[in-house]
């Protein structure tokens, strides 16, 4: 043994590969057993020396690179090629392990020592796991599959996901989630009962393992060659290939369980181990080399290897000190600048943003060892950094993943993880597969981050949060520009370039997600809220965003461009900035936090300042630029409202000084002028995009963190600003300042006149918005969530998951309003009501919606809300209608009503300041203008300026300051220009104070300046007056302008005013336009008057207002003001003039006064005219807008009564009536309508018509059973749907039986096919010329336009009602009168009849059109029959032996008719019990098929001898000499289908037929029938049953009703057949026949009727169709003596009285037991060789149910677990999108290239074959239903919903599903009707790729 072992070392060996293989396997097991044996010595040097020796050789990675790199040649000296040695290595491994045992041994022996306590199972993209809400303490928490449906997780709020990145199970770990969630497996606590660890078990394990991971690290570094360039993807990909068996050999060591997965954590974390074996020091050349490649490496990728010098920040951070410490920001100026220059600037080269080049700081705030110094010590941090160098690939991020649930690993692979952090994001950055990277990293530290405890750890021990800081930081940084704000030539300020790749292509993202990861934690978002430093670097970072994507408005071409980069701005801002401030928020929500918000808010103000100093900002915002990003403001305000809201701080104790506020404001409020800009169309140029930011900066997942902060800031503003300069900036901003003006004229110098109404609505709107907004002023957040969900479901009915999509919930998932929440589910039951989808045939699916309960619109729908939410003004439009709807039906105003005036919550205190804008002299002097201007009826003005202008002061009304002073004392000081208008600033007061002229400036030309001045004044009293009350000409901007001063002044006085500009002359330049003079108005007007004028304007009566209180004093005793009044303008007015009366008597007074004094019209005469004509004008408008409606609606209805009749299969009565059938005898021809050119007349033979027809291959008869039980769709292995006891199998085993016996051409005469791929023909009931048919196809195919269809292939729409058409059927010209001859009755016997049938059927020329002369008709029928035959696919057209035969055709012809008969039949439900029209009857073209069919059947003639009409009416003699020729014999009549024989022997007649003609058949059909049954009957019975029948009716067999006896025939057809050997039974299949039941005649008589009743069926349909009789209807039970004596079989004399019997419908031509005889004697000579075939081919099967699709599982669950991990059983793969049949249940893969046949995919192939070209699958990844219908596809939609009524499509939303029984019904009746082309719109072509 030693000797082996010493030659296995050192000593001389044979080359291995001599060796046998059995010889070396067991040398290596003995070697290791040896080796194990040293080892085990407690003096155990040797057999270590010995082993290492071992290793190094087996181990060498020298021999396997070579042969890798080297090629053939090198493979050829080694021996083997690449692999070899590679699996010879790892068989020794292995061998080395087990210590000489059997490896897979082993490997069970270390699995018994695992301590399973945490499942870990890993899994990567695409995988199905689960989240449970409920369960989980981090919202990262997943579960795989196994172990949720092991926990119990009923009534839970859970999901089913598939994953993005990859994850692993967190089942078992209780810092992720909650225990009672855990699954069976995991919840027994860990090492209660596992035995410990045996020694030996894994001592080869610890030597063996270092080796081999070094060999693995040698391996990876080798193969990394540093180019100049990066290394090409498939360099990398090529030495990962290799590695491929190494990796997986790892990963099946950390499966073994916890035993093996410490020791490999021993070895990837021991240092000793890595420094010996890898300094590279020893004499070995080969580590010599592979060490410098791996410092190579590390240079190469900008790091340091520092030597032995310890950097002092990261290996011993010192204790508690940052090494960001603030100190460090004053003068630290680093290298960065320099550092990564060399492949930032080619990167720059290449990038093609030549205008604006990259910005560089060059001071670094940073400390540079985070970026660029790694230093490794263990096996895990080299692995880690090769791992991110091979840019992470899958195998290596599960192998290291796997080994997480070891604690001791997890602790140390976190730490290397953060240690590289900065690695990784450099490796990122320059990354080509960035988006698979990203997925990757994240797959890593989302397992390593949502653990608070370890997240705490690494940020204390590690210096998480700088690392993540400054990595973020770095990476922005490579991507700065310039900014453009403002002062574009001297900005200092930068910001992210938004075109930049790393930002288009969110590359940031995994870093940005850790760090909002982190920040979840309390503990680690603690440390980072004390940590000033880090706020100063975070502030810095967010900066960067401050600004960015700036909109600069075109103003003269369109742009040529349209960039799209806001998207990446809007991401960046949402990921980058909001998401970590929402994550910081969530810890600030006590008290004790308030230091917290005192740091944040102090930095930002800081960094704010630094901003507004940086673009050099004064006071005026540049104009036409907007920027959509202003980060740093919405910190401010998101922190200031939590202080307020959470903290309990004194908002002033953290407001800057009113200068800082007045900057504070501008931006935002540009932002909101600005979308009042673009909504009014002033951005146009800038093209869509612009509308894309306004829609996007509103949407419901941005606007909590983009307008509401903005909004709220700008209240904060607004309650500590001066309130007028605060209004007048507004006006401002918004460019309506000239327009406020009493002059009927103005000018406007920034604003084209177009834009100035939807500019002052905008304004207006606004200040509503501001005062009336209470989201973060007082509101709680179940009143916010309340007041959001009533917005929402205001605009439109919502489905539950797009309600919680629309509701903007904190960004932050730790924020406690999750989706889905209690608090969710029941604010929304208490506002809105379900209801439930309901489902028309033909009409769309439709979903759950919640739709707002009545009081919700009674009392709280908020026009504010809605408008602040819309993104779409479309939407604030449908909410006014729904409301007007709901108070119409309602009955609480019938009109137009107003958007409602709601109650607002009460204000927060801090915020009281806000209202003092509403008692500020320059809003009054506004609101004065407005209503004087709107009642003059100046331009420009609106219905919604007025609301809005009522609303502000009924707002200000609610609103006033407790005292009234009604004298106010005059304020000493400078006497203001606004102090000439009103006396003091509060509303109530203000309100009657009477205004009696106004000096304005006007143009020149405006009408004021002829006027002249009172005509009664004299110049003295002029003077006079000039005191007495003249208001001043008052201009806003100069108000602002000196405010603005006062301000500054009060808040500075030093001398920094020098750099105040002088007021800029951009707003007013007094010399362009045509000259302005002053001119004095008389006005003697007060608010209160111009709102009780106002309300006759609007009531179009004088004197219109009464004051209330007059008749009821009560009124204003107890102001029963109803909290939410509807109504309109007038309610308005009324409402406000009540409540100013309310609170002042003064008021209330003067109201009386004015009321009396009103009678004379006050304005001049010439505008009441105007207003007469206004109004006249609004009435004619109104007419004919009325006019309007009535034309519409009357024309929709037509449209919908038309549409009705195209779709609907289910309603008969609404469809227009089809000429085809009305039978009017003074008509000589039936008259078409051609809807193509309008014309009406009869189809000739020159200019046939045609009806319009869908021809199309189907299946559904096919695949009818006999049990009324449907099948249910396979959901276990062992359920599988064998397809034998379909109709189509059985048809199919049976005419293979006939021609297995029988001639062929008899065979092909004695069944029908068409049962699978029968042509179905629909019509729309349209009728049209040929001709005009051919030119409209033309038309179609030139028209270029992209159709649904093909018109190649002959496919249109009906060009009356668009239903989908392939084909034309020509009418047959004939007349209704010539039908009606022909349905006399005649008076000949039946025996003259038969003859008659004879001989018609033998003349094949008496046909009317003569085949010889082509008509142009008969071209037509030719053409169809041939579209008839490509309908459907050869296979299901040719059955006969031998192909082309014409039998094939004329089988194929009966059989066609013979399907559209049966469908139609199952259409009306597989019974005639309901009579009436057929349901298609006035829409149905079997009449016209009959003609074409017929006419083609005529051509072929059959030969007389073998008519079965012969075998049926006579009786032949000579039947032996049939039998004596060699040939097979005929098909006895008995074996004939019943059915095909009619169809056969009517179509074979001249039409029109005669009434008697086919009376006659059927009777002479039925008598063959009746045999059949008896025949079969016979079979079933029992031998002594049969003895017995046979008896009892021979004795009656003489009688008179012998023929009509059933008993009697019966006992003849036994003693008949008894001749032959029918009755023999063979062996013991005796009890397999026998039926236990004995029979009764009952029974008897119910059999034979059923055996008859299908035949009958179709037979009185025929006649329907081909005479136009009636059907009448019936119970079921009478069904078949009801459809008897329509047919003609009962004699009319019958009596009902005594029940009925079937036999008495017997009409016998030839006495009945001959030809019974001479029938069975040919069932006798065939049974002499084959009794089994004969008896089996007797038995025909005619009882089949309805068709139905497979029956689904109730949960969708069940179908989903079973089929999304199946395989495929054509490529044994699992498919990526597997699908299912609903028909037959085959599994089959969609779009999978694995199983292409002939470039057909699966689904389209499988479509083919079980439905004839129609296939219905459900897409199991998807839950939905897509039908293909030959050449097309449509998604049809989904039948599982969930529990609000809703679809979840490609289960996104993941929640469990459920049928939707209705649903399902509707797809099944859409198939079984062949209706899918007409019903659904959306089809395209599949290309046979699906």
């Amino acid at each position: 043994m030693a000797a082996a072992a010493a030659a296995a070392v050192g000593g001389p060996q044979p080359p291995q590969s001599e060796l046998p293989a059995s010889g070396l396997a067991q040398d290596k097991a003995a070697t290791a057993a040896h080796l194990k044996a040293a080892l085990s010595r407690p003096d155990n040097r040797a057999g270590a020396e010995e082993l290492q020796a071992l290793l190094e050789r087996v181990l060498s990675p020298e021999r396997s690179l070579a042969a890798a790199a080297g090629g053939e040649e090198a493979a050829a000296a080694g021996g083997g090629g690449p692999g070899a040695a590679e699996e010879e290595a790892l068989e020794w491994c292995k061998c080395l392990l087990a210590g000489g045992g059997g490896y897979d041994e082993f490997c069970a022996a270390v699995r018994a020592y695992d301590p399973a306590a945490l499942c870990g199972l890993v899994w990567t993209a695409n995988f199905v796991a689960y989240r449970c809400r409920t369960c989980g303490i981090s919202p990262c928490m997943s579960l795989c599959a196994e172990c949720f449906h092991q926990g119990d997780h009923t009534g839970h709020d859970f999901n089913m996901f598939r994953s993005q990145a990859g994850g692993a199970c967190d089942c078992g770990d209780s810092n992720v989630m909650r225990e009672s969630g855990f699954c069976k497996r995991h919840q027994i606590k860990s090492n209660s009962n596992i035995p410990c660890v045996p020694k030996d078990l894994l001592m080869m394990s610890e030597f063996v393992l270092p080796r081999f991971i070094f060999c693995l690290i040698q391996y990876l570094r080798e193969g990394y060659n540093e180019p100049a360039d990066v290394p090409s993807e498939k360099d990398l990909n090529r030495v990962l290939q290799l590695l491929e068996p190494q990796i997986s050999f790892l990963e099946d060591l950390t499966k073994m369980g916890g035993a093996m997965r410490s020791v490999l954590t021993q070895v990837l974390t021991n240092q000793q181990n890595y420094k010996d074996l890898t300094s590279g020091l020893g004499e070995n050349a080969c580590a010599k080399k592979s060490h410098e490649k791996y410092l190579i490496a590390l240079k190469s990728s900008g790091l340091t290897y520092p030597e032995d010098k310890l950097v002092c920040g990261l290996q011993e951070p010192s204790a508690g000190s940052s090494t960001l410490a603030v100190q460090g920001f004053v003068g630290a100026t680093g290298t960065l600048g320099q550092v990564d220059s060399s492949d930032e600037e080619d990167q720059d080269g290449s990038q093609g943003l030549g205008k604006r080049k990259r910005v560089k700081l060059s001071s670094s705030t940073k400390d540079q060892s985070i970026m660029d110094v790694l230093k490794h010590k263990s096996f895990l941090e080299e692995l880690l950094f090769w791992t991110i160098k091979y840019e992470f690939p899958q195998k290596m991020v599960t192998f290291l993943l796997n080994m997480l649930p070891d604690q001791e690993y997890k602790v140390a692979f976190t730490k290397t993880f953060v240690q590289h952090y900065a690695f990784i994001m450099k490796t990122l950055k320059k990354s080509h597969e960035s988006d698979t990277m990203s997925n990757r990293i994240v797959h890593i530290s989302v397992q390593l981050f949502s653990n608070e405890e370890l997240a705490r750890q690494v940020t204390e021990e590690c210096q998480l949060l700088d690392i993540m800081v400054t990595v973020l930081l770095y990476m922005m940084e490579s991507c700065l520009i310039k900014s453009e704000l403002q002062d574009e030539e001297n900005s200092l300020h930068v910001v992210v370039n938004c075109g930049e790749a790393l930002l288009k292509n969110n590359t940031y993202w995994p870093l940005v997600s850790d760090f909002i990861n982190i920040l979840s934690h309390q503990s680690v978002a603690k440390r980072f809220l004390e940590d000033h430093g880090l706020l100063v670097t975070w502030m810095n970072f967010v900066s960067f965003f401050q600004g960015m994507n700036l909109n600069k408005r075109e103003l003269n071409e369109h742009v040529e461009f349209e960039s799209q980069t806001y998207y990446a701005a809007f991401a960046a801002e949402l990921e980058a900035c909001a998401q970590p401030m929402w994550g910081l928020l969530s810890h600030c929500k006590v008290r004790e936090t308030q230091e917290y918000t005192r740091n944040v808010v102090r930095y930002c103000l800081e960094a704010l300042q630094d901003w507004f100093d940086a673009i050099n900002f004064v006071d005026e915002p540049a104009p036409n630029q907007v920027t959509f990003h202003l980060p740093l403001h919405r910190y401010y305000a998101m922190f200031l409202s939590k202080a307020v809201k959470c903290q309990e701080l004194d908002l002033d104790s953290v407001l800057p000084d009113q200068e800082m506020l007045m900057k504070l404001m501008i931006h935002p409020l540009q932002i909101q002028a600005s979308l009042a800009e673009i909504h009014s169309n002033m951005w146009v140029r800038n093209g869509l995009q612009i509308k894309g930011q306004a829609m996007t900066y509103v949407q419901s997942h941005f606007c909590n963190s983009m307008i509401d902060p903005d909004i709220y800031l700008l209240q904060v503003c607004a309650s500590r600003l001066d309130p007028d300069y605060f209004i007048s900036s507004v006006f401002e901003r918004f460019k309506v300042v000239d327009l406020l003006t009493m002059a009927s004229q103005h000018q406007n110098t920034v604003l084209d006149a177009e834009h100035e109404r939807s500019m002052l609505e905008g304004a207006l709107t606004f200040l509503v918005i501001l005062l009336s907004l209470r989201l973060h002023l007082g509101m709680s957040d179940d009143e916010i969530l309340r007041a959001e969900m009533v917005a929402q479901l205001c605009m439109n009915d919502r489905t539950h998951s797009s309600l919680l999509d629309l509701i903007p919930e904190n960004p932050n998932p730790k924020s406690g309003i999750i989706p889905g929440s209690y608090s969710f589910e029941s604010v929304l039951s208490a506002v809105a009501d379900f209801k439930a989808p309901v489902f028309e045939p033909g009409g769309s699916m439709q979903q759950g919606m919640y739709t707002p309960k009545a009081e919700v619109w009674d009392q709280e729908f908020d026009p504010v809300m809605v408008i602040l939410r819309t993104v779409y003004r479309r939407d604030v439009q449908s909410a006014m209608d729904r409301y007007t709807a709901f108070l119409k039906q309602s009955g609480k105003f019938p009109g137009n009503p107003w958007p409602p005036y709601k109650k607002r919550t009460p204000l927060h205190p801090s915020y009281k300041g806000l209202m003092r804008l509403l008692h500020c002299k320059t809003l009054h002097i506004v609101l004065f203008t407005l209503l004087y201007k709107i009642l003059m009826d100046h331009q420009n003005l609106s219905e919604h300026v007025l609301c809005m202008v009522l609303y502000l002061i009924e707002l200000g009304l609610e609103n006033s300051p407790e005292e009234e002073s009604d004298e106010e004392a005059s304020v000493g000081g400078p006497e203001r220009c606004h102090d000439s208008w009103f006396p003091g600033s509060n509303l109530v007061s203000n309100m009657r104070h009477f205004i009696n002229y106004v000096r304005v400036r006007v143009p020149e030309t405006a009408p004021e300046v002829k006027r002249d001045s009172p005509a009664s004044t004299s110049s003295d009293s002029l003077g006079s007056l000039q005191h007495s009350g003249t208001a001043q000409v008052f201009s806003l901007v100069a108000e602002r302008r000196k405010k603005f001063q006062e301000i500054i002044n009060r808040s500075s006085s030093e001398a920094n005013q020098v750099v105040r500009p002088k007021t800029s002359s951009k707003w007013s330049a007094p010399g362009s336009a045509p000259q302005l003079t002053t001119a004095i108005l008389e006005i003697k007007e007060s608010i209160l008057s111009l709102l009780i004028k106002l309300h006759h304007k609007l009531s179009g009566k004088q004197n219109s207002y009464y004051p209330p209180w007059l008749d009821d004093i009560e009124i204003l005793i107890q102001p029963e003001i109803p909290k939410f009044s509807h109504g309109d303008g007038i309610a308005a007015v009324e409402r406000i003039l009540q409540k100013a009366a309310l609170q002042s008597r003064m008021n209330k007074r003067i109201i009386e006064e004015i009321c009396r004094k009103v009678t004379p019209p006050v304005p001049p005469k010439k505008i009441t005219a105007a207003e007469k004509k206004t109004l006249d004008k609004e009435e004619r408008r109104q007419k004919a807008r009325e006019r309007q409606q009535k034309l519409l609606a009357e024309f929709a209805s037509r449209q919908k009564s038309f549409m009705e009749t195209a779709m609907d299969v289910d309603s008969p009565e609404t469809d227009i009536p089809m000429e085809i059938t009305t039978a009017e005898p003074q008509v000589s021809e039936t008259v078409y309508d051609c809807v193509i050119c309008g014309q009406s007349g009869p189809s000739s033979e020159d200019r046939p018509t045609g009806l319009v027809v869908l021809l199309q291959a189907s299946s559904v008869l096919g695949q009818c059973r006999d049990s009324t039980e449907p099948k249910k769709l396979p959901i276990t292995e062992e359920e599988q749907i064998y397809p034998w006891d379909t109709c189509a199998a059985v048809h199919d085993v049976r005419l293979s039986l006939l021609q297995r016996y029988f001639k062929d051409s008899s065979c092909l005469l004695a069944v029908s096919i068409g049962w699978e791929g029968g042509v179905y023909v629909q019509t729309c009931g349209h009728t049209l010329h040929i001709d005009c048919h051919k030119s409209y196809m033309e038309s179609l195919r030139n028209d270029q336009v992209l159709q649904g269809f093909s018109v190649d292939k002959g496919e249109f729409t009906c060009p009356l009602c668009r239903q989908f058409a392939n084909s034309v059927l020509p009418c047959y010209p004939g007349s209704n009168v010539e039908n009606n001859l022909w349905q006399r009755p005649s008076n000949k016997s039946v025996q003259d009849l038969i003859k008659d049938v004879e001989e018609l059927q033998g003349r094949p020329g008496a046909f009317p059109v003569s085949i010889s002369s082509e008509t142009n008709l008969s071209k037509e029928m030719e053409s169809v029959m041939k579209d008839i035959k490509n309908t459907t696919q050869k296979k299901y057209r040719d059955y006969s032996k031998t192909p082309g035969s014409p039998d094939n055709d004329f089988l194929f012809m009966y059989s066609v008719a013979r399907t559209n008969l049966e469908l139609e039949l199952i259409h009306r439900g597989g019974n005639l019990c309901s009579g009436g029209a057929s349901t298609a009857g006035k829409r149905s073209c079997l009449n016209q098929l009959f003609h074409v069919l017929a006419l083609h059947m005529r051509l072929y003639s059959i030969d007389s001898e073998y008519n079965p009409w012969r075998k049926l009416t006579r009786l032949i003699e000579e039947m032996n000499s049939q039998l004596g020729n060699e040939e097979q014999p005929e098909v006895p009549i008995l074996y004939h289908d019943v059915t095909s024989l009619l169809l056969i022997q009517i179509l074979m007649m001249p039409q029109p037929l005669h009434k008697d003609h086919f009376t006659c058949i059927v009777k002479v059909l039925f008598t063959l029938l009746y045999t059949q049954a008896l025949a079969a009957l016979s079979i079933k019975c029992s031998e002594e049953d049969r003895s017995t029948w046979k008896h009892m009716g021979a004795l009656k067999k003489n009688t008179c009703e012998a023929e009509k006896s059933y008993d009697v025939l019966l006992s003849f057809v036994i003693s008949e057949l008894s001749k032959g050997k029918l009755y023999h039974e063979e062996g013991n299949q005796e009890c397999a026949m026998v039926n236990p039941i004995a029979w009764s005649p009952e029974s008897m008589e119910k059999y034979l009727q059923d055996f008859c009743l299908p035949f009958l069926r179709i037979t009185s349909l025929l006649q329907h169709h081909l005479f136009g009789e009636d059907l009448p209807s019936c119970q079921e039970e009478e069904e078949f003596s009801v459809l008897a004596s329509c047919l003609g079989l009962l004699p009319t004399f019958y009596q009902t009285e005594h029940p009925f019997i079937s036999a008495s419908c017997l009409d016998w031509s030839v006495p009945a037991f001959d030809i019974i005889s001479q029938w069975c004697l040919e069932i006798n000579s065939f049974t002499e060789q084959h009794t089994e075939q004969g008896k089996a081919l007797l038995i025909q099967e005619s009882r089949w149910k309805l068709p139905h699709l497979l029956q689904l599982p109730e949960n969708y669950n069940t179908i989903f677990q079973y089929y999304h991990r199946k395989t495929c059983s054509v490529c044994t793969k699992v498919p990526k999108d597997p699908a299912v049949c609903l028909v037959c249940g085959t599994f089959v893969c969609l779009k999978g290239l694995c199983c292409k046949q002939q470039s057909y995919c699966e689904c389209v192939l499988h479509s083919q074959n079980c439905g004839a070209g129609t296939g219905i699958f459900l897409l199991i990844n998807a839950s939905v239903i897509i039908i293909i219908r030959g050449h097309r596809f449509c998604l049809w939609g989904s039948v599982y919903l969930d529990a609000h009524g809703e679809e979840d499509r490609d289960l996104r939303r993941g929640k469990p599903l459920y049928i939707c029984k209705e649903r399902y019904k509707v797809l099944e009746q859409q198939w079984i009707s062949h209706t899918f082309d007409h019903i659904n719109k959306r089809w395209g072509p599949h290309y046979n790729g699906l």
